[in-house]
């Protein structure tokens, strides 16, 4: 079973790279984000690059699948759980979202951001949040929100301040992946006590102040 690769970029095309190693090109299968990580690796000095690997056996093709970071493969993982996930799909979202992006997604419930992926539709995306929406607290992939340490997992429930707070910034035109992070900052500023309007406001001088 390979785990990891190591060698020269000889080539890559839309979804894959070719990695020579010892005179061996192996066929790795990559999302967008990783192979532009290895096309800058392959301009350094040294001009060797290493992905992580994920290898799939079937009766008729060992298929490779690399990734620049272990919280991509991670998540690469994770969404070819979800029926309807191929590996395909699962790297197209890893194409449009990083790790860090597809953890605020999932917690805020942001079918729209799931939808920039290509072969991911609405019924599908929703699907994807409802599956994973209890699992992504198990994947220690960094901040849940901007500035903030929330837990990977957490997420606003629909009604009360924080849920209050969430939709009037949506309906305000921001996106919910950014209200949610916003809104979740300001409960952690102001106390679980806060009301809709004190965490609206503290969430939009924020949201302000990032524009």
């Amino acid at each position: 079973m390979i785990a990891k690769l190591t060698g020269r970029l000889d080539s890559s095309g839309a979804d894959h790279a070719i990695i020579d190693v010892g005179g061996v090109g192996y066929l790795v299968f990559c999302s967008a984000r990783t192979l532009s990580r290895l096309a800058s690796g392959a301009d350094t000095g040294s001009g060797a690059v290493s992905v992580l690997v994920d290898t799939h056996v079937r009766e008729d093709a060992i298929t490779l699948y690399g990734f620049a970071e272990a919280g991509e493969r991670d998540w690469f993982r994770l969404l070819i759980t979800v029926q309807g996930v191929g590996a395909r799909v699962a790297n197209a979202l890893l194409s449009v979202l990083s790790p860090e992006d597809l953890t605020r997604t999932i917690a805020a419930q942001d079918k729209t951001a799931l939808t920039r992926a290509d072969g991911v539709g609405p019924k599908l995306a929703s699907r994807i949040l409802s599956e994973l929406k209890d699992k992504v607290g198990g994947i220690a992939l960094g901040r849940a929100t901007q500035g903030a340490a929330t837990p990977a997992g957490a997420s606003v429930p629909e009604s009360g301040a924080l849920g209050d707070a969430v939709s009037a910034l949506v309906n305000l035109g921001y996106g919910r992946t950014e209200a949610f992070g916003a809104v979740m900052n300001a409960g952690k500023e102001l106390g679980s006590t806060a009301g809709a309007s004190a965490l609206i406001g503290w969430a939009l001088k924020a949201l302000g102040s990032a524009r």
